[in-house]
Formats: structure tokens, C-alpha cells, sequence
């Protein structure tokens, strides 16, 4: 029994003498390597938050990046400290990672097109936007999906590769915005006076602007009616309280005028003959 305890203690006292030396300088190089981490972490996020056109999301995102990669360099100096061959173990590493990456290809490809979508900054925060079959108010952008929210509040969360992958409009992009409507009258009616109508309407609003001036302009000769195009410039945030507002307006504007807005009519001509018959 004592010879078992003292065999097992002399083979402790071997591993200390032999591997004493390098578990003290492999623990200094793990709260070194860590501490250099922080540091690295911090320094990236403080660079980067600097440059106004990066995202905060995306500065995370780069700030744990760059920790992660110190991290590594850490755990490879640690094993190389216990004589563990790390070309070898680097190799694995590498092989481990494409393998994960072909399998999360598709999570992959979602974090591409959320940094390319915080770099290249196509729309922002509170952005009413149009992309990839969807619509809505942004509410978040992440690195895996962006948050959308519809018009009448219903949340859309989206992966950022299809919002990439497909054309964007941002109706929230320009300052101003063009409002487009569309009015029909009775042939029988005054063009003039309804083009001047719709003209002096246009200039009682205050929400629309004097440059680009408004514009109204005979379009279209429909089967019932003479069809007008009214062109209005806005604030963008005024877009659709003018829409509605001077819709309304130009209605009871053609209604003081005395100038219809006909409804759908098709005319049949029968002769005589038939209808004698």
C-alpha cells in the first residue's frame, strides 16, 4: 500500500517538475491574452465609433470579431506552450469552420447581407421601406434579420438576405416626395376653369411647395371622362395627409364649380327596326 501511494506521489512530483514551468507560463499567457482581448475590444469599438456612418450594431459586431480573434491566438500560444504541434491543430480548426460554414451557409449568408446592409446604410432606422415582397416602418436592424413593421402595425422580421438580394425602395429616403392624383370630369364640362380649379386648390394648402410648382394637366380621354393628372410636391412626413386631404378638397371644389365627376356610362344605339321587333 505504501508503495502504491508513494509511486503515485513520486509520478505527481514528475509531471509538476516537468510541466510546472510551462501550466505558470501557460496560465500568464491566458490573463494576458484575455486582458489584451478587452483592450483590443474596447480600442475597435471606441475607432469605430468615430465614424458616424457605421452602425452601432455593426461596430459590435466587429469589436467581438477582433476579440475572438485574440482569443484564439491565446488558446493557440497556450497549447504550443505544452509542446502541442499547433500546425496540425490549426489545420483541424480551419477544416471545423469550413464545415460548420457550408452547413450554416444559409445563417452565413444572412450576417453578409446584415454588414452590407449596416455599411452601405441603403435605409435606417425609421425608414418606410419597400423590398424582397415586404413593406414597412424598419423598427431593428441585426446582423441575422431586419424588423419591419406594416402600416397597420403587424411585425415583419426578415432576413437580411432577402431585403439584399432584391431591389429596395426607400420612401423615406428624399426629403420631398411627389403626390399624384388623378380626377376625371364630364366631357361636357370647362377644362379651363376645372385645370384652374384644381390649380388654386393646390395653392391653398400650405403643405405643398412652391418649387416644384403644382402642376395639372389634361392626361387621359377616357370612355366616360376627360382625366386630369394633379402633381403636388411635399414633405415627405406630409405625403399622405395631402393625399387624402386634397382628394376631399378636390371633390367639393368640383362640386361649388358645378363640374361633374361622371361615373362609368356606356352608350347602345338600337335601331328602330329592332326595336320593333
Amino acid at each position: 500500500m505504501e508503495e502504491s501511494v508513494s509511486n503515485v506521489w513520486g509520478m505527481v512530483v514528475g509531471l509538476v517538475t516537468s510541466y510546472g514551468l510551462s501550466v505558470v507560463g501557460a496560465i500568464i499567457i491566458l490573463i494576458i491574452g484575455f486582458m489584451v482581448a478587452g483592450w483590443v475590444k474596447s480600442g475597435v469599438n471606441r475607432a469605430l465609433s468615430k465614424i458616424e456612418k457605421v452602425d452601432e450594431t455593426l461596430r459590435a459586431f466587429f469589436a467581438s470579431l477582433a476579440y475572438y480573434a485574440v482569443v484564439i491566438f491565446t488558446v493557440i500560444a497556450v497549447l504550443a506552450q505544452f509542446g502541442i504541434e499547433t500546425t496540425s491543430f490549426i489545420a483541424v480548426l480551419g477544416a471545423a469552420g469550413l464545415a460548420i460554414g457550408l452547413a450554416l451557409q444559409g445563417t452565413l449568408s444572412n450576417v453578409a447581407a446584415g454588414v452590407m446592409l449596416l455599411l452601405f446604410r441603403p435605409f435606417k432606422i425609421g425608414d418606410y421601406i419597400e423590398g424582397g415582397g415586404l413593406a414597412g416602418t424598419v423598427k431593428s436592424i441585426t446582423l441575422f434579420v431586419t424588423e419591419l413593421a406594416t402600416p397597420d402595425n403587424v411585425q415583419i422580421i426578415a432576413p437580411n438576405s432577402q431585403l439584399w438580394g432584391s431591389a429596395i425602395k426607400n420612401y423615406s429616403f428624399h426629403a420631398t416626395r411627389r403626390v399624384d392624383l388623378v380626377l376625371g370630369i364630364a366631357y361636357e364640362d370647362d377644362i379651363d376653369r376645372a385645370l384652374s380649379a384644381c390649380l388654386d386648390e393646390a395653392k391653398k394648402d400650405s403643405r405643398v411647395l412652391a418649387d416644384p410648382a403644382p402642376m395639372a394637366a389634361v392626361t387621359d380621354l377616357g370612355d366616360s371622362s376627360v382625366n386630369f393628372t394633379i402633381r403636388l410636391w411635399c414633405n415627405a412626413a406630409d405625403y399622405w395627409g395631402l393625399k387624402f386631404d386634397m382628394t376631399k378638397n378636390l371633390k367639393n371644389r368640383m362640386d361649388a364649380e358645378n363640374i361633374s365627376i361622371p361615373y362609368p356610362q356606356r352608350m347602345v344605339h338600337t335601331s328602330v327596326a329592332a326595336a320593333a321587333e
